[in-house]
């Protein structure tokens, strides 16, 4: 019968409930890969990772500069390093240096293909899907200790006082010697011993200047949502949960990073008057929803809480960041801080600068991740380009369209990922049924209401069918 669809059997997952099948399961769901092709890796083996004389010759050599790494304690793919030296003015030379991804990985070739289309690395409960072969985002162009490597730095001329006098955007061979776990670099922080103490505690210092001046000039937002890390067993089963937090250690690096992208976004975008910017790539981040916000302002009134929600953006965050300071600790705390991320719009990548509204930037972008971010890459690229004398603009149409891609790739990993956590957290919530346990309501629809447990921070529905006493 022509009628009849006829499929075929693509690939078996494996059985239902086993801890890779359903991994493989989710990542199928959205169309994610899960294994990597090998012509790929094939290509990827080809890669020299000798550097040259030639291609030192190019570059700044800051190989005898101190130069280390702070990342998490299960990171194989180091994409950040600083270093930090003391000028004869008494100013700091503080250098923010990037694996030089695009060095090793040439446009149209299949390295780079596979990377557009993947466009992201997903971080999944027990595993990494990388957009590059392993080959090259743990080997070559992670910055491991004690290993010469080629980098693309920002380096900056700072004060004591954390301001900024200059900055060069360069290529450059750098030389980590030491990897720090944060948990190692906080110890150094709260005990001021350790490796590299000096070093770690004047950045610490620099960094948590720049952290006030964000807030309280700046009208950033200050989010502060710890994560989830499950801890898992051999067999991917879920033994423990607990919720990462934000220490000085994150907020070290995050603050260069941060300073780094929107450099780099200033260098290519804020041009003389009467001067138009060459195509480039931001990371915007628009203004609230005005529904959703006059929303969260209604609901937060009911607690006796004022926010904001017309005139200028910076006005408004900062009356967000005074709600989200006051209700710290509080029983609504948890409510209010969702409801206020929820009335926020996405941050997404494009060639148009709007800005962006929760950093309170006027220029940023993405430089600082190309391991595992195509976004960055296409700003290295971008950077070389426009640096050559004469160069002219690339195709802003051409741009838009890789922007709405790596967008979209984006939103998909961020949806995989939460789909794995969600996974974990059934299977964890599924050991213990019977258990009684406290929890808040984070969230209330006409079919019942969503429970938060305060220990584990898992999230369920308590179905209206299910409330027999209220």
């Amino acid at each position: 019968d022509a009628n009849t669809p006829i499929g075929e059997v693509e690939d078996v997952l494996g059985n239902a409930g086993e801890h890779n099948a359903e991994i493989h399961a989710i990542l199928a769901e959205f169309g994610l890969p899960y294994k990597y092709p090998e012509n790929v890796e094939r290509a990827a083996k080809r890669i020299s990772d000798s550097i040259t004389p030639e291609e030192v010759e190019r570059r700044r050599d800051l190989r005898g500069v101190t130069t280390f790494t702070i990342d998490p304690r299960d990171a194989k793919d180091f994409d950040d390093a600083l270093s930090i030296e003391k000028l004869p003015n008494g100013n700091w030379e503080v250098g923010v240096h990037i694996a030089d991804v695009t060095h090793y990985v040439k446009p149209d070739t299949v390295i780079d293909r596979e990377a557009y289309s993947r466009a992201t690395s997903v971080y999944l409960v027990d595993r990494t899907i990388p957009m590059l072969p392993e080959r090259l985002c743990n080997n070559i162009c992670s910055l491991r200790p004690n290993e010469d490597k080629l980098t693309h730095s920002v380096m900056f001329e700072i004060t004591p006082d954390a301001a900024v006098k200059n900055y060069e955007i360069c290529h450059t061979v750098t030389r980590s010697v030491r990897r720090f776990a944060y948990e190692e670099a906080q110890e150094v922080i709260e005990t001021g011993k350790g490796d590299l103490a000096e070093e770690i505690l004047v950045l610490n210092d620099m960094a948590q200047k720049l952290r006030r001046r964000r807030f309280e000039d700046g009208g950033s937002v200050a989010f502060n949502r710890s994560e989830k890390k499950f801890e898992i067993d051999e067999q991917g089963h879920p033994v423990a949960v607990h919720e990462h937090e934000q220490k000085e250690a994150n907020q070290l690096i995050e603050e260069f990073m941060l300073l780094a992208n929107m450099k780099v976004a200033e260098h290519i975008g804020k041009v003389a008057k009467g001067k138009t910017a060459k195509a480039f790539v931001y990371r915007i981040h628009d203004v609230p929803n005005s529904d959703k916000l006059s929303n969260f302002a209604d609901i937060a009134a009911h607690f006796g809480y004022k926010v904001k929600v017309t005139g200028d953006p910076r006005e408004i965050n900062k009356s967000i960041n005074r709600l989200l300071d006051q209700v710290a600790g509080k029983p609504e705390e948890q409510l209010l801080s969702i409801l206020a991320i929820r009335s926020m719009a996405k941050a997404v990548y494009s060639s148009t600068n709007v800005g962006h509204y929760g950093l309170a930037f006027d220029y940023y972008t993405h430089f600082t991740s190309p391991i595992r971010r195509y976004p960055d890459m296409m700003v290295h690229r971008l950077l070389d380009r426009y640096a050559k004398k004469g160069s002219r603009s690339v195709d802003v149409a051409d741009l838009e369209d890789d922007c709405k891609h790596v967008s979209a790739q984006e939103q998909l990993a961020t949806q995989a990922e939460r789909a794995s956590i969600k996974y974990k957290e059934v299977e964890y919530m599924g050991d213990r049924l019977g258990g009684v346990y406290e929890g808040h309501i984070s969230g209330v629809t006409e079919w019942g209401i969503y429970v938060e447990i305060d220990e584990t921070h898992c999230e369920g529905l308590v179905g209206i069918r299910s409330l027999d006493d209220d």
